[in-house]
């Protein structure tokens, strides 16, 4: 199975270099080079057709086809047919040679995507009479570059009569009776030529159980690891202390903020280490809940770290906890890549003396040569998962700090459980009193003049505004040059007003020096790209606009809103966009609907997928070739529960039937090293 992929017939250099660079080094590798979908070649009534759906139908050319060429080598065939009773326009793209092949009365059978609506079949193609007779479900591959489908479909399918029947089979007998799952090499065989649907979802229940297990094994073997090997500091503080310090603050905690932080304080006064995830909506709170636990760990005479992906927000974090702990003895520094060597090499040596209380700045914290005295806990941010590769990196320093990892981007409970399976989950799931919820409009990007009278309205007011540059994720350079464009906009059309200018191009200071007259009130308009995203706080903004928003994923319109509203005073989105898809324009409707970050999460899900939606990099999730984290919830739960069986009793490591199992987790470089703590 690890044989080069050139080991399959027909598998040349050329190919080879392809292959390659679409990460398919070896035999498995393209026997588990899955289809992203399947064609059904079976031809279906059009009366059945969904909107969008892929079909294949049988008509009479009705009209002559009209050809349209384009610049290059682009092109536009159209044909009219007569299909069960109905004309619908057959689109075929860059397939010229077709208007000669195709005549009028001729029977054709064609296959493509049904518009409803126009009653047109997209991205057509012609389908040989023999495919429809064989029938089945075809499958259709990604491919890239010269590798063409047809081709893809060859390789696959000498890959599979040569080795699919040497496929290891990973499970244990007990498993496989139990749920009454196919073999692994069935599996693998259906996945690429089911006969019909019942044996495409047999395949696909079987792949997914088998990932999400090995998914499940791992955060459950790095849990217990931890839990054996990292007893916590079990630390106990004044009761007193702590409750004058809640007392002082200027506003009473929610019940969810309250239930929460018990949490998090029975934690810290276990044995066993803190691994939490603190979740919960924009605006919920979540900052007080870290600050009151940091302030626990500092009564009971630990060091705390707050590390954030971005320097603004560290800074941010370290000026409100200097605020919030006015007066309550504890000293805090902050650590940042641009503070003078002096100053940094001088903080550095507070710390490592215990002389430093608190310490914020970004995730560099834990990076080498910075040592702390007493390190008690480390509350991180979403944007950077601290995961077993920062717990490793503590923990060769000697550490065993508590550890509470903050999202703004609520997971549904049940899911963040299983899907952070080494992790306990709080949630807060209610805002604060008195908050005005905020009002979210849609308008096409036009509009934007009328925009501006309105910021200038807001301005009038005494508030102010954020206004996003569209994203442009291939092209950071073309993102920095919108913002420049927007912010040319808003300082000729409202000259009178002062507006600035942020973005990922500028230098640490630049960026601090509009952050700090923004929130001083000094610049009223902040044309910026999406670096204000998480968490950053100046309560008399009370507008947000979008530009070109349907570019942003539901999540992310939801923590760019999530920056106004934080004051009294009510507060308004606005999004300016022209969606040409119907994603587009669902996600549109959905922000104009609800601010519930938990529905929205939720819609989201729905519409993107959990691969999308978690982000390797934000959250470490694995992309899984099969299993898919919502759909497959219950099989998750199965996987959880049965993982946790396994790693409990001790089968994983002691059991024959369990050597596939374990062989495949010792391939994950982290679960080895863990294996050696």
């Amino acid at each position: 199975m690890n044989q080069p992929v050139s080991a399959v017939s027909g598998i040349g250099p050329r190919y080879v270099e392809i292959l390659e660079s679409m990460g398919i080094h070896t035999v498995m590798d393209l026997l588990t080079h899955f289809p992203f979908r399947y064609e059904n070649h079976e031809i279906q009534p059009l009366a059945e057709a969904e909107h969008n759906e892929r079909v294949t139908v049988q008509g009479t050319v009705h009209s002559v086809p009209e050809l349209r060429m384009f610049k290059g080598k682009k092109s536009r065939l159209t044909v009219r047919l007569l299909a069960d009773g109905l004309l619908v326009k057959a689109v075929f793209f860059n397939q010229p040679y077709m208007k000669k092949q195709i005549s009028l009365n001729d029977k054709l059978i064609v296959s493509g995507t049904f518009d409803k609506h126009r009653l047109q079949i997209s991205g057509a193609i012609v389908k040989a009479e023999e495919k429809i007779k064989r029938g089945g479900l075809e499958p259709v591959y990604s491919v890239k570059g010269d590798l063409k489908q047809n081709k893809m479909r060859q390789f696959i399918e000498a890959a599979v009569a040569d080795f699919v029947e040497g496929v290891p089979e990973l499970l244990p007998d007990s498993l496989l009776e139990r749920y009454q799952l196919l073999a692994r090499n069935r599996a693998f065989y259906y996945l690429h030529f089911p006969k019909d649907e019942s044996f495409f979802l047999q395949a696909r229940r079987r792949m997914a159980y088998e990932e999400l297990l090995l998914f499940q094994l791992k955060m459950q073997w790095f849990r217990q690891t931890e839990r054996k090997a990292e007893s916590g500091q079990q630390k106990s503080w004044s009761k007193e202390a702590f409750d004058s310090f809640l007392l002082s603050l200027p506003f009473k905690l929610t019940d969810a903020q309250e239930r929460v932080l018990t949490e998090i304080l029975t934690d810290l006064g276990g044995a066993e280490r803190m691994n939490r995830l603190l979740q919960g909506d924009v605006g919920s709170g979540k900052t007080v809940i870290a600050a009151a636990a940091l302030y626990a760990n500092y009564l009971s005479g630990f060091q705390g770290a707050l590390m954030v992906p971005t320097e603004i927000l560290a800074e941010q974090h370290s000026e409100s906890l200097a605020s919030l702990f006015n007066g309550m003895g504890m000293t805090i520094a902050h650590i940042s890549g641009s503070s003078k060597t002096k100053e940094k090499r001088e903080a550095l040596e507070r710390l490592a003396t215990g002389e430093v209380d608190l310490v914020t700045g970004t995730h560099a914290l834990i990076q080498e040569g910075v040592s702390f005295h007493k390190l008690g806990l480390v509350i991180t941010d979403e944007q950077h998962r601290f995961g077993v590769e920062q717990r490793r990196t503590l923990r060769n320093k000697g550490l065993r700090p508590d550890v509470l990892f903050m999202t703004a981007t609520p997971i549904p409970r049940t899911l963040a459980i299983s899907a952070f399976g080494d992790m306990d989950v709080s949630t807060i799931d209610q805002l604060p009193a008195g908050r005005k919820p905020i009002e979210t409009h849609w308008g096409k990007r036009n509009m934007l003049p009328r925009v501006m009278q309105f910021i200038d309205r807001e301005i009038e007011k005494g508030h102010q505004a954020y206004v996003i540059a569209p994203l442009i994720e291939e092209s950071e350079v073309l993102e920095v040059q919108n913002a420049i464009d927007l912010h040319k906009s808003f300082e000729e059309a409202l000259p009178h007003r002062s507006v600035g200018l942020m973005h990922g191009r500028l230098h640490h200071e630049e960026k601090d020096a509009v952050m700090q007259a923004f929130q001083k009130n000094d610049v009223q308009i902040l044309v910026s790209t999406t670096v204000v995203e998480v968490g950053v706080n100046v309560p008399n903004a009370t507008v947000m606009v979008i530009y070109d928003a349907d570019r942003f994923g539901l999540a992310q319109l939801h923590q760019l809103r999530g920056r106004v509203g934080r004051g009294s005073d009510q507060s308004h989105c606005i999004l300016l966009a022209d969606p040409k898809t119907d994603v587009g324009k669902e996600r549109m409707s959905i922000m104009t609907e609800t601010t519930d970050g938990f529905e929205l999460s939720r819609r989201d899900l729905e519409m993107r997928g959990p691969g999308e939606f978690f982000g390797v990099r934000q959250s470490g999730m694995p992309k899984f070739k099969v299993a898919d984290l919502v759909e497959d919830y219950r099989i998750l739960e199965t996987a959880r529960k049965d993982a946790r069986t396994i790693i409990e009793t001790g089968v994983l490591f002691s059991h024959e039937s369990y050597r596939e199992i374990r062989a495949a987790l010792e391939r994950d470089p982290a679960f080895r090293e863990e294996r050696v703590d």
